[in-house]
């Protein structure tokens, strides 16, 4: 390592000089070639005597290369104007929303990168909206302007309309498509010329050009006007006609930008290197050090806030968040967030989920798939420790002689299934080795055994998501595997509320097993799950019962009685029932709930559910028709059309199990131009003769 660097490290322990940033947008707005521009900018001015041309690129999986999207979020480091950045370029497709999920969780600000002629496309709505649950501050870059179709003050509106964002305007193009030739800084009112050699390096700073001076003052006007809103003292004296100067106005904006007021907003085209460093400056200028942010809060066993958060100190007790777990050659990584106190090489951790200590073997810096090794790292830092053992996604590891637990992440359910086989007896163990660390990896992918037929089934969030699964098994892993027909996760629930009465009777040598129960089952609000209740009086069920006839029917709404899908949105009340002092227990009236359950269940009208999901197309306008025709005989429900300049974007609710191989069909219906995206929205009923043919389908399978 240079000397010079070894300093800048050490200069790095000033916790102000942190950012740890995300970048996330929709699929092929730019997320990862900005990465590749940053990365090639910041190596530039910091590796003086070393050229470092993008060789740490993100895109390091095969599967990312081919297909041209990013799949795993890969975190990188890298330093501008004296400021570390932890930088962590997220996928788009919305198969890994995930992935940007669990970034934005341990991030303290983003780039939401947005497409000059796309605009705000379906999974950037997606990620804005994961970003304004976590409350992470975020800067705007308006990317692609040399693109055909590209328009950035339309970019800028729809930021308002669909994500009801607030764009705080900074620069403004020069020229647009093929004349895009830099950008004008509102702040300074300078103008930044890149000449047409591709280097980022190779621009000028000049004057405004003369038609755009209007648009320039119009807008900085604009820009002040909403930044001194932060500050009553700059919009008094503003008010009497005394302009604020540039570092108050930065001042006021940094303050608004982590107050999540507004979102300054950037534009260039990353792929021709022009308006990438304005970004760069905006990192270190608005976006908040780790300090700034608001602390994480520590839960109890039972997942309830304690009041105590971790302070983001280098000298409190050691808090940090295991937010990804990756395979790769060199073995298991695990990418933690620190919040507060120091973790170093040799030391013991205790991790609060297991409840055991982990050693700490190897801690390094990523740079995308290349890795530096470090001694020690400190609050604020983001890094990969090797050689983990028990670690999961969301654990917390703390120091050993005071444990906390950091609130941990929720992911969704999966939502599609297929049965996989390996292709010989000697694969199986392979595969399921592999399936293992790749559970590890990605919380939203599960593995289950059917119990019945002893098939393995994979289950994910999209076709894509689990198709990618299937790719990683065969060549990362080497295990080649028969892959069945994808099947949808329907649920089951009632329609009707049932009064009556189970007694569980069982007399053996000895003493024998009695619980009597009298209980009503109703349908619940959706969403709601399992719900239960003891309305009981006098005694005829004991207190100390009642957890047990909870848990019995809790431990059976797994299998439903229609074709054993789980079974959701219902409340059981318990009303009355009898004991006997000798025979009843806790495990008789148990089984009275589950014998309960399966006995009542029939009666209440079970009903089939099927997931819905969110589906957002893109088409020409020529092919609406065609596309609107097609999502109809699908089963959807068309929500919205909203026209663009290069076609018209439709919104519906289709049923998933109408969505199977949907790409193919979408890209002959539109000669190869349509594009899609989905996500899970809800659960609703199915008709009658779909829930009759998953019905027999599910019978037939399991003999």
């Amino acid at each position: 390592m240079l000397t010079a660097e070894i300093n800048q490290r050490e200069k790095m322990k000033d916790l102000t000089l942190y950012r740890n940033i995300g970048i996330f947008a929709h699929v092929d707005a730019g997320k990862t070639t900005t990465t590749e521009r940053i990365l090639k900018l910041t190596g530039k001015i910091h590796k003086i005597g070393e050229v470092h041309d993008g060789a740490a690129t993100t895109d390091f999986m095969e599967q990312e290369q081919e297909r041209g999207i990013t799949i795993q979020s890969a975190a990188t480091t890298c330093f501008w104007n004296d400021h570390q950045l932890n930088i962590i370029d997220t996928p788009g497709h919305v198969d890994f929303t995930i992935e940007v999920y669990r970034s934005l969780k341990v991030l303290d600000g983003g780039v939401g990168v947005f497409c000059g002629s796309g605009g705000v496309e379906p999974q950037s709505e997606t990620n804005w909206r994961y970003a304004n649950d976590s409350e992470v501050a975020r800067i705007i870059y308006v990317n692609k302007l040399d693109r055909t179709g590209a328009d950035f003050y339309r970019v800028v509106q729809q930021v308002k309309d669909v994500l009801g964002a607030n764009p705080l305007v900074m620069t403004l193009p020069i020229g647009i498509e093929d004349q895009f030739t830099g950008v004008v800084d509102l702040l300074t009112r300078k103008a930044w010329v890149w000449d047409d050699s591709g280097d980022p390096m190779n621009y000028v700073e000049q004057d405004v050009p003369a038609d755009m001076v209007d648009d320039v003052e119009r807008y900085r006007e604009e820009l002040i006007e909403l930044a001194i809103e932060q500050d009553d003292d700059v919009m008094g004296k503003y008010l009497d006609g005394e302009e604020p100067d540039v570092e108050t106005l930065k001042r006021c904006i940094r303050a608004g930008t982590i107050n999540l007021s507004f979102f300054p907003t950037y534009c260039g085209s990353s792929f021709k290197n022009k308006g990438v460093q304005l970004v760069l400056n905006a990192v270190v200028d608005y976006l908040p050090n780790p300090m700034e942010v608001k602390p994480q809060p520590e839960i109890d066993l039972e997942g309830n806030e304690t009041g105590e958060v971790a302070t983001v100190d280098v000298d409190k007790p050691l808090r940090s968040l295991a937010f990804k777990i990756m395979d790769d050659r060199y073995g298991a990584l695990t990418f933690i967030r620190i919040y507060s106190g120091k973790i170093e090489k040799g030391t013991t951790v205790l991790n609060t989920f297991t409840g055991k200590t982990e050693r700490i073997g190897r801690i390094v810096e990523m740079h995308a798939d290349s890795r530096e090794d470090v001694e020690i790292a400190q609050a604020g830092d983001i890094v990969a420790v090797l050689g983990m053992k028990n670690v999961q996604t969301g654990h917390t590891l703390c120091d050993v002689k005071n444990p906390a637990t950091l609130e941990p992440m929720v992911f969704p359910d999966p939502v599609i299934s297929v049965a996989i086989a390996p292709r010989d007896k000697a694969g199986a163990e392979k595969m399921g080795i592999a399936l293992g660390k790749m559970i590890q990896e990605d919380p939203s992918f599960r593995v289950e055994t059917d119990i019945d037929s002893g098939e393995t089934i994979i289950k994910g969030m999209g076709e894509l998501h689990l198709d990618i699964k299937v790719d990683i098994l065969k060549r990362t892993h080497g295990c080649e595997v028969d892959v069945g027909k994808p099947q949808v996760a329907y649920r089951e629930t009632i329609t009707r509320r049932v009064e009556d009465t189970y007694t569980h009777k069982k007399q053996t040598g000895g003493s024998g097993q009695f619980a009597k129960i009298d209980f009503v089952i109703e349908p619940g609000e959706v969403g709601s799950g399992f719900e239960f209740e003891s309305t009981v009086t006098g005694g005829n069920v004991p207190r100390e019962f009642w957890p047990a006839v909870e848990k019995g029917f809790v431990n059976s709404i797994d299998r439903g009685v229609l074709a054993g899908f789980p079974c959701l949105d219902f409340k059981v009340t318990l009303i009355d029932g009898g004991f006997h002092a000798v025979d009843s227990s806790a495990v008789a009236f148990e089984t009275a709930a589950r014998a309960a359950y399966r006995q009542t269940i029939p009666k209440a009208g079970p009903q089939l559910l099927e997931p819905i999901m969110k589906v957002d197309v893109f088409t020409p306008d020529d092919h609406v028709g065609d596309v609107i025709g097609d999502l109809n005989r699908r089963r959807g429900m068309i929500k919205d059309q909203q026209a663009g300049v290069s076609g018209v974007r439709v919104k519906a609710d289709v049923p998933l199990s109408e969505m199977f191989g949907y790409i193919g069909d979408l890209r002959t219906m539109t000669s190869g131009r349509g594009q899609f995206s989905m996500e899970f929205s809800h659960y609703s009923p199915c008709p009658t003769s779909v829930a009759d043919e998953v019905i027999k389908e599910v019978n037939e399978r399991n003999g």
